[in-house]
């Protein structure tokens, strides 16, 4: 299935994106959670993640690398976690923020939130976008949406890949 026209699409720019995760941050902020670490999803959390850690005063980051989604809307039966893999005993009895840049389906987030849940004393979730198809309401959102969205970080090909970038 090819992406759909332009017209169709939720466009998130760098400087929006500035907005939503300062946005977010207020949200998480406001509600009284301070995590002791940030955990990204890899790899369209990572951003997110990052922008959310320095506007709540985060130091301690991590990372779980999971594979869902394998091109425009084709996905694996499930989602896998992938090495390297995140230090579990680390993060035992710490409140973590899980940072996603969309919650499509959700069960990527659901994966991570399970996994983490067995071990930290809260996990909540951020994303900046939800679908309304998502099996998991994330604890805070930017936006929701049920259109393609075009992010900065993912929109132009791989600059070593076999298509020209402008």
């Amino acid at each position: 299935m090819d992406a759909p026209p332009e017209s169709e699409r939720e466009v998130l720019t760098w400087e929006l994106f500035g907005s939503a995760t300062r946005d977010l941050a207020a949200a998480i902020h406001g509600d009284g959670f301070r995590p002791d670490v940030v955990v990204a999803i890899a790899r369209g959390g990572l951003t997110v993640a990052g922008a959310l850690a320095y506007a709540l005063d985060v130091k301690n980051c991590g990372a779980m690398n999971v594979e869902f989604y394998q091109g425009v809307d084709e996905r694996l039966d499930v989602p896998v976690v992938l090495p390297p893999l995140l230090d579990l005993v680390e993060v035992e009895g710490l409140d973590v923020l899980v940072a996603d840049d969309v919650a499509d389906t959700g069960h990527t987030l659901k994966l991570v939130r399970e996994v983490l849940a067995q071990h930290v004393k809260e996990a909540r979730t951020a994303v900046l976008y939800r679908k309304p198809r998502s099996v998991v309401d994330p604890t805070y959102v930017w936006r929701e949406t049920d259109r393609w969205i075009n992010f900065p970080w993912s929109t132009l090909p791989p600059v070593s890949g076999t298509a020209e970038a402008p």
